[in-house]
């Protein structure tokens, strides 16, 4: 008879395996008194309605209020966001989560008069205005609200749009809640005789096992679970893309990907080169395919044969203590503070280390300008993606350690688009330092498969899900239907174009489009690709550089928002409205991939 290995409750994980999150609140208790008081002060914005017009001394007053209420907000919302994530089925959380978005719904429902009375000053009397010393520390924040003029309605307007806040989260919170909490991928038999429960992250581990025969039982298993909740997951995409395109057309936006893109003042051109540039070099990657199942001894490639290392027998193992040891040394060129600090970071209690029962699947750090850069892992030992995957969050952290030390509470939160270099620009040090440690041909192999699968993962995978990101919303914008097997089409068709012809796609998986929490969030997932295309440049040259090239990356990462993404990146060294940065990101997978091949 097998044994079954279950994950524990939280109440039974060791304290030091968890996040500490006392630098926000000792405790629910101080959480909920300052809860009380902070949505008392949502009265006070009542008091500045209709005066915006009065004078920068009225108008600096009214952000100074405004900043002091999001700064509480932030604290506050993050303590319940990641109380939640230790256990999503935990209602107490989800109702505190609940508490904070309705009193967040309602917060954003009394400020929706600022904006719009904000652009309906003349503009004579605005740039009067802006000349006041009040004024200067939201001088950037100003500029960039009275670039949304034109996608600013009446103040009615605004407030109907934003009351509708809540509801417009619907179609993500139910996915959020099925995807974690209620499906149930069984359990599955290892070779040992020993059963785990199927999970997202026991799913990962099973793709990277080396018996294929186990992973073609865990795709076959997991993807069944989706099959049976497929037409419910469908109708959630779908809801969440038409609400998309309703705040995009609101707004004026001609399209919702031009709606995305604006905030970053990022032009279609850098999404849509993306794409072309990597469908350009898609020969590469299907020769890699052909060296892996050549190497390999397969008679067909399949999907659940591309996450395995080619070679398999050379597996790795890295406690805990290991890995943060590893990934500092490889962090070294950043220097001691950033190293140091990080360090003590990852052996105290920043991050959330283990797998619990209903703990939130995946990765990911959580930063914040008054608590610790928090980051959540489902860490397994004997994975080495998890290494990559700690260093990659990691990097996430410091940037937020370092951007709220040297920005106001207004600049220090970053985008997205530029958190995805910092984090990327880890792995690759990361793998790096690896391969140079290598002690020999097999094993700079084995570490040089790594970095292509995590070209393929991070710039090529991307690319295809930001490619039917832009399909799908196209799709609704002209008014035809997403249905089920809208979705499954679309998604084929590009399954067929970058897995090349001589793949074998398995036909349950056009439902991986469904089981991509991502795509709730539209037009982020290309700023992976971007990121790490940003990020072979920049590791490059902070390598190979001296102290100027540092210093130039050190103060990417202090710089949070304090100046449009595309201009930080090209401070730093980097100019993604050229093709440069993902053309050598893809000409650097290339040349690893014929090295691959010399090598075994």
């Amino acid at each position: 008879m097998s044994t079954v290995t279950r994950l524990p409750k939280r109440s039974e994980v060791p304290t030091e395996d968890t996040w500490d999150l006392s630098s926000l609140f000792p405790n629910d208790e101080a959480w909920e008194e300052e809860f009380q008081e902070w949505q008392k002060s949502i009265a006070k914005y009542e008091e500045y309605q209709g005066t915006m017009e009065q004078g920068a001394h009225q108008l600096a007053s009214f952000l100074d209020f405004d900043n002091k209420f999001d700064r509480q907000a932030e604290r506050l919302q993050t303590y319940a966001f990641l109380k939640t994530a230790e256990d999503v089925s935990e209602g107490k959380y989800q109702t505190m989560m609940g508490r904070i978005q309705n009193a967040g719904s309602r917060a954003a429902q009394a400020a929706s008069f600022f904006r719009p009375e904000l652009l309906a000053i003349p503009e004579e009397k605005m740039q009067e205005m802006l000349k006041s010393e009040e004024l200067e520390p939201y001088q950037l924040l100003l500029d960039r609200i009275l670039r949304y003029k034109p996608h600013t309605l009446s103040g009615s307007e605004e407030r109907l749009l934003a009351m509708q806040s809540e509801m417009a989260s619907t179609a993500s919170q139910t996915f959020r809640q099925l995807n974690n909490a209620d499906l149930d991928f069984g359990e599955i038999e290892l070779e040992s005789g020993k059963s785990i429960e199927l999970s997202h992250a026991s799913f990962s581990r099973c793709l990277h096992h080396a018996n294929r025969e186990l992973r073609q039982k865990a795709f076959d298993q997991y993807y069944q679970e989706y099959e049976a909740h497929k037409n419910t997951i469908a109708a959630t995409l779908s809801g969440s893309i038409q609400g998309d395109i309703y705040y995009a057309r609101a707004k004026n936006y001609p399209s919702a990907l031009e709606a995305s893109l604006f905030t970053d003042n990022v032009p279609v051109t850098v999404y849509d080169n993306l794409i072309e540039a990597v469908h350009q070099h898609l020969p590469a990657l299907y020769r890699y395919y052909e060296v892996r199942r050549r190497k390999m001894n397969l008679e067909t490639i399949h999907h659940y044969d591309t996450y395995v290392p080619i070679l398999s027998d050379l597996s790795t193992h890295y406690s805990w203590d290991e890995a943060v040891e590893v990934v500092t040394k490889s962090l070294e060129p950043l220097g001691s503070e950033y190293c140091g600090a990080l360090e003590k970071g990852l052996q105290g209690r920043w991050c959330d280390r283990y797998e619990n029962k209903g703990k939130q699947s995946g990765a990911f750090s959580c930063g914040s300008f008054d608590g610790d850069p928090y980051i959540l892992m489902n860490y397994q030992d004997d994975v080495l993606d998890h290494v990559f995957t700690l260093t990659h969050e990691a990097g996430h952290s410091m940037h937020s350690y370092y951007s709220a030390a040297h920005q106001p509470f207004q600049y220090y939160n970053y985008t997205i688009f530029v958190a995805e270099v910092a984090s990327t620009f880890n792995e690759q040090l990361l793998g790096r330092y690896l391969m140079d440690a290598a002690g020999d041909d097999q094993m700079r192999a084995y570490l040089i498969n790594k970095e292509i699968d995590s070209l393929r993962g991070t710039l090529i995978r991307q690319a295809m899900f930001a490619e039917f990101e832009k399909i799908t919303h196209a799709i609704a914008e002209a008014n035809e239907p997403l249905t089920l097997g809208r979705f499954r089409d679309e998604y084929q068709t590009l399954l067929e174009l970058y897995f090349g012809p001589d793949f074998t796609i398995d036909p349950q998986l056009s439902l991986e489009c469904l089981r991509i929490p991502h795509f709730y969030r539209a037009f982020y997932v290309y700023k992976y690709a971007t990121g790490i295309s940003a990020a072979v440049a920049l590791a490059e040259r902070v390598i190979s550089g001296g102290d100027q090239e540092l210093t130039d990356y050190l103060s990417f990462l202090k710089g949070g928002c304090s100046k449009f993404p595309l201009d930080l990146l090209r401070d730093a060294g980097v100019d993604l409205e050229e093709p440069t940065p993902v053309n050598t990101a893809l000409e650097r997978f290339e040349s690893l991939v014929d090295e691959l091949d010399s090598l075994i």
